[in-house]
């Protein structure tokens, strides 16, 4: 309700798995689209995209609630509007990334970069001893989107890293998250109540 209420973004959801009920669920509370994780394969994310999608296209339950204020009433209104983005943060999703991003109705992929790292042999998040490999799956990732005619989105830690990745050819970034953009925030509150510098 806040992002509509902005009037200038959508909502899209990290839903927790890619089980119908779970996309459904956001889709009918009004989310424009959802993010699946720990997508494997085409048929993982052949399955996601079916239940973002009413029937004959897909096996959405009908049942918009609050979805059909901003988006419109008929399946095809909503099946028209909602946007399914599949993760690739595992080894299967990577090596099956040509396949996954040729899904028909995927709107793209969305790279979770510290499960990633962990994906190509990384001991943490951010390992520089597989960086070079990291970036190359990366750059993987976004030439099979491309060649899809998909979007390749990434999340980042920092607004400089976003600027990065969608210069090297990401179609969209998100940057951080709401506890790391609070806790930034009320550090800059207090240093500057302080007075510090």
């Amino acid at each position: 309700m806040a992002v509509d209420a902005g009037g200038r973004s959508v909502g899209i959801v990290r839903v927790a798995s890619g089980e119908p009920a779970v996309i459904g669920r956001a889709l009918d509370f009004g989310a424009g689209g959802v993010i699946v994780p720990l997508v494997d394969s085409a048929e993982d994310a052949a399955r996601a995209v079916s239940a973002a999608r009413y029937p004959a296209g897909g096996r959405r339950s009908y049942g918009p609630m609050r979805s059909m204020l901003r988006i419109g009433p008929t399946p095809a209104e909503a099946d028209e509007s909602v946007l399914v983005l599949a993760m690739i943060e595992t080894p299967g999703g990577l090596a099956a990334i040509e396949e996954i991003c040729a899904v028909p109705g995927l709107d793209g992929v969305y790279v979770g970069p510290s499960d990633l790292c962990l994906a190509v042999g990384g001991r943490f998040p951010n390992d520089p001893e597989v960086a070079g490999v990291f970036e190359a799956a990366l750059e993987t990732i976004r030439t099979a989107a491309a060649n899809a005619g998909i979007a390749a989105s990434i999340h980042n830690p920092t607004g400089e890293q976003a600027a990065r990745r969608l210069a090297e050819g990401f179609t969209f970034a998100t940057v951080a998250a709401d506890l790391a953009h609070l806790e930034q925030a009320a550090a800059a509150h207090l240093k500057a109540a302080r007075g510090e510098s």
